[in-house]
């Protein structure tokens, strides 16, 4: 785990270490097509105090769920844009260690170099983990393009700082977009072609819809 530096506790500190972190990402070909895929999710309290992880593993390409886990923990860093890495990374990877099957890729409710500096939460959590990671979001960070057309699979180029670092993705037809950008050693195109292999009934992923339910149900029986 390349957790072993000190968690840091301000902004200037969060921002220094993305910036180290940032050159250890790789955007490597897979080196074999996946047999488990998952997907990762965290929320936090009202109050900001305590935090819950998700992640669920699914059979792929069949989609038939494996194992799902999930945890609670204090919240280690406020929230602050572009930073979300610092509240989610430890917990998720915790969730991670109990897992009896762990994915060979990680769908992950974030960013992954579609980010101001590079790193965001699925990248950091790639590198946390040493593990092929895509950042799959409801909204975005950084970058231009177009919107696609209306038809599920469509997709435009995210552009930031003259670079391609994602996609406007259309998982689902005549709905929102999500967008989409590699993590951790996987390439754009392989990040694409197994998110669009997860959908089926709603646009968000099945593996990350499972966990951000987990998560969300986590939360509910811990403010009863």
């Amino acid at each position: 785990m390349l957790l072993s530096h000190s968690w840091p506790h301000t902004y200037q500190e969060a921002i220094a270490l993305q910036e180290v972190l940032r050159h250890r990402v790789l955007l490597t070909p897979l080196p074999r097509p996946p047999r488990l895929v998952g997907g990762a999710d965290a929320i936090c309290d009202k109050e900001d105090h305590r935090i819950f992880g998700a992640i669920a593993v699914y059979r792929y390409p069949e989609l038939e769920l494996v194992e799902e886990a999930g945890l609670a923990g204090d919240c280690p860093f406020p929230y602050r844009t572009g930073l979300l890495s610092f509240r989610e990374v430890p917990i998720l990877v915790a969730v991670f260690e109990k897992l009896q099957h762990p994915p060979d890729v990680l769908l992950v409710d974030g960013q992954g170099i579609a980010h101001p500096r590079g790193l965001g939460l699925a990248a950091h959590l790639g590198l946390a983990l040493d593990l092929p990671t895509v950042g799959v979001a409801k909204s975005r960070l950084v970058g231009q393009g177009d919107e696609p057309d209306g038809r599920a699979g469509a997709s435009s180029p995210l552009i930031w700082q003259g670079k391609v670092v994602g996609l406007i993705l259309r998982t689902a037809e005549n709905r929102k977009p999500l967008y989409l950008s590699p993590g951790h050693r996987i390439t754009l195109e392989e990040a694409r072609g197994i998110t669009m292999g997860c959908v089926r009934r709603y646009r968000i992923p099945v593996p990350l819809r499972q966990a951000d339910l987990l998560s969300r149900r986590l939360r509910a029986q811990a403010q009863r």
